[in-house]
């Protein structure tokens, strides 16, 4: 059986120590750790880290729906660019993936881009309405790999309670975006800023409250349940409880949270105006450290793309939403380099943590795992523009700006992705 080689390469150890080594690849999956024989086929990655490819628990595609925003093909190959083997679709596409046909669709339509793996979530409840269950059974068969209501209301509490024990039954994780919608009615966190600025706010509440809530009907089912998106230091503590309380639940938050607070909405910045909002600088200190504590599991990128049409209205009518898959590496990289965050429990929390949240198999870079590797040039700095942006949407706050640490080659079960090459000499 043909086999290639990774050669030069520095992968960091379970000891959290970076080492030299040659990594075979053989039928998708790491076959040695060690070093190459002169006369095999070898790739040199001398000048690059090796890590675990990394898996982003929620990014919009913009597909099925309106393809002004972008599309499948566009985002997969920015996903690639960015080192995800695989990402996952939230359920609130138009229309919403509450069928089999709509979650075959997209199966089919990632497998034509051939980028990366798309792993959509099904809808809860029909048209994510909130009122009658969706056919979670159907959906587990044809390829949902857990389900949610994304931000959309219930009709009541009981009827949580019904799709909570469903899903529960069904073997089914449910995905939680909490957010009250009575108290989510505003545009920016309720802060000092909305107050200087005239905007309606939303209150760490709008997270809390429906958080709250949740973690009362899941320790009541019993059902496995994953916490995205967080933004609010209460919440924080609401996953460390229920974690001491050996609850089955995860968390992650986006890594625009890490990094900004509501100060970046100053002078009605539309390209800040994201949901949840951005939150005061006590909440971030206290998400990073529930990500270096490992309270939140993992990092997403919350990617939603956006034509520029789309931030160009007064503040509270613009839409929602940032495109950050490309931003993640390297505002993940500046957290390092500040001793925020082990370089160890960053690769946890972009590559590891998602698949052990997905019950995937999560072994890294070690012999037998699946060859989902990225290999990461960490000191190059590259100018966030239109020749090294692969998304349809440009709507990040780092537009124009220079990061440190790029993509530079992604092999998804072994096998070169041609969107990472891209991203490489085309810069």
């Amino acid at each position: 059986m043909s086999s290639v080689w990774l050669c030069g390469g520095r992968v960091l150890t379970g000891a959290g120590e970076e080492q030299m080594l040659d990594i075979e690849v053989r039928a998708g999956r790491i076959a040695t750790l060690g070093v190459a024989a002169p006369d095999v086929a070898r790739i040199d990655v001398s000048r690059w880290t090796l890590w675990p490819a990394f898996t982003d628990l929620a990014a919009r595609l913009r597909e099925p729906g309106p393809r002004e925003h972008g599309d499948i093909a566009s985002e997969t190959a920015a996903a690639a660019a960015a080192g995800y083997a695989q990402v996952v679709l939230p359920a609130d596409t138009q229309p919403v993936i509450d069928s089999a046909a709509i979650a075959h669709l997209i199966h089919e339509k990632a497998i034509r881009a051939g980028a990366v793996r798309v792993l959509p979530l099904g809808a809860l409840t029909q048209g994510l309405e909130g009122r009658t269950l969706a056919n979670m059974a159907a959906l587990k068969r044809a390829g949902c790999i857990a389900v949610s209501q994304a931000r959309r209301p219930m009709a009541s509490h009981e009827t949580w309670l019904r799709c909570l024990q469903f899903a529960a039954g069904s073997g089914l994780t449910v995905f939680f975006s909490p957010e009250d919608a009575a108290l989510a009615q505003g545009c920016v966190h309720d802060g000092f800023m909305a107050s200087r600025l005239g905007l309606p706010g939303v209150p760490n509440s709008a997270e809390t409250v429906a958080m709250a809530t949740q973690l009362l009907l899941v320790e009541q089912t019993g059902v496995r349940a994953h916490f995205g998106q967080l933004s609010t230091a209460g919440s924080v503590q609401l996953l460390r409880w229920a974690k001491s309380q050996g609850l089955p639940v995860s968390g992650d938050v986006a890594m625009h949270q890490l990094h900004l607070t509501d100060a970046a909405i100053d002078g009605f910045n539309a390209f800040a105006h994201v949901r949840p909002p951005l939150r005061a600088e006590s909440d971030r200190r206290a998400l990073l450290e529930g990500v270096a504590s490992g309270v939140i599991d993992a990092i997403c990128s919350d990617h939603q793309p956006l034509h520029s049409s789309a931030k160009q209205a007064p503040f509270a009518a613009t839409l929602p939403g940032m495109s950050t898959l490309q931003t993640v590496l390297p505002l993940g990289l500046r957290l390092v380099a500040a001793g925020d965050l082990t370089r160890a429990r960053l690769i946890d929390a972009l590559a590891l943590a998602p698949r052990r949240i997905l019950a995937q198999e999560a072994r890294g870079l070690a012999v037998g795992a699946v060859a989902d590797i990225v290999a990461i040039d960490e000191a190059v700095d590259w100018p966030v523009d239109a020749r090294h942006w692969h998304s349809a949407g440009r709507n990040t706050l780092y537009w124009g700006q220079s990061l440190r640490g790029r993509v530079a080659q992604l092999w998804i079960d072994g096998g070169a992705c041609r969107s990472a090459m891209t991203s490489l000499t085309e810069a």
